[in-house]
């Protein structure tokens, strides 16, 4: 079985960190260097299709938490605390409730247990526009995603996916065409009868919707020890709007 993509930052006690949707590891890197000052072995993931690991016809939560375990095993993780956002959020819940041993403690970023509605067609449609395109500077591959994606801060997240692929030529290193057939896979829910009794963390942003105050009692069922706290000054991307406060709510916690 292949084994996700990582970079292994630190010594201490195992600290997983599992991006969102068509992000990757590297977008953690200022926070994991942080974690790995205060003593944690940060190991920031890619997920299947996603950064520079494999790319693979299936994609599914039940999948993405096997492949995280697979990975514990390669590295010998017996137990570690797990930290996911958004779709992250929902492999280390997936993950959690299948094996509750190998979990130290549980940190959910900005996702509820619950189904969402598909919303991401304008990003993938102006992805879509970058693969099929023939890229060679990354003024060219902005100016072409705006045309969809109007919002820079958004456009900049989604163009660190783009790598050399040869010499004078760009690509896109998600799987995007597998992600684009399986996106309805991303909002779907923690099955009803998932539950985890360990210590849980779910943060959320002030200016995001993504938990509202009635999700909290989902929350509570599924993870009947968690604390829900709120990130003030943040949307959903919330541990790049408030690193500062983010971080110390984890690591309190942790």
């Amino acid at each position: 079985m292949s084994v996700l993509h990582s970079r292994i930052l630190g010594e201490g006690q195992p600290l997983v960190i599992l991006h969102g949707f068509l992000g990757m590891g590297d977008n953690w890197k200022t926070l994991a260097n942080k974690f790995a000052a205060d003593g944690f072995q940060v190991h920031l993931v890619d997920q299947r299709n996603h950064g520079r690991s494999f790319h693979a016809s299936g994609f599914s939560y039940e999948l993405m938490a096997t492949d995280l375990l697979a990975y514990m095993d390669h590295h010998g993780l017996d137990k570690a605390n797990l930290i996911g956002h958004s779709m992250g959020g929902k492999t280390v819940m997936e993950f959690a409730v299948n094996h509750p041993q190998r979990v130290l403690k549980l940190i959910v970023a900005d996702i509820a247990p619950k189904s969402y509605p598909q919303h991401h067609q304008a990003i993938l449609k102006g992805l879509g526009l970058l693969w099929d395109a023939q890229l060679d500077s990354r003024s060219q591959a902005d100016e072409l995603l705006a045309t969809e994606v109007p919002d820079a801060g958004v456009r900049q997240f989604l163009l660190k996916n783009l790598y050399w692929k040869e010499k004078g030529l760009l690509g896109l290193r998600m799987n995007l065409p597998v992600l684009a057939e399986n996106i309805e896979e991303v909002g779907k829910p923690l099955a009803a009868d998932a539950h985890y009794t360990g210590p849980t963390l779910f943060l959320k942003g002030a200016r995001s919707d993504y938990i509202l105050p009635m999700d909290e009692i989902l929350i509570k069922r599924h993870f009947p020890e968690a604390q829900v706290s709120e990130v003030s000054a943040a949307g959903h991307w919330l541990h790049a709007e408030n690193p500062r406060e983010f971080y110390q709510k984890v690591l309190n916690f942790l």
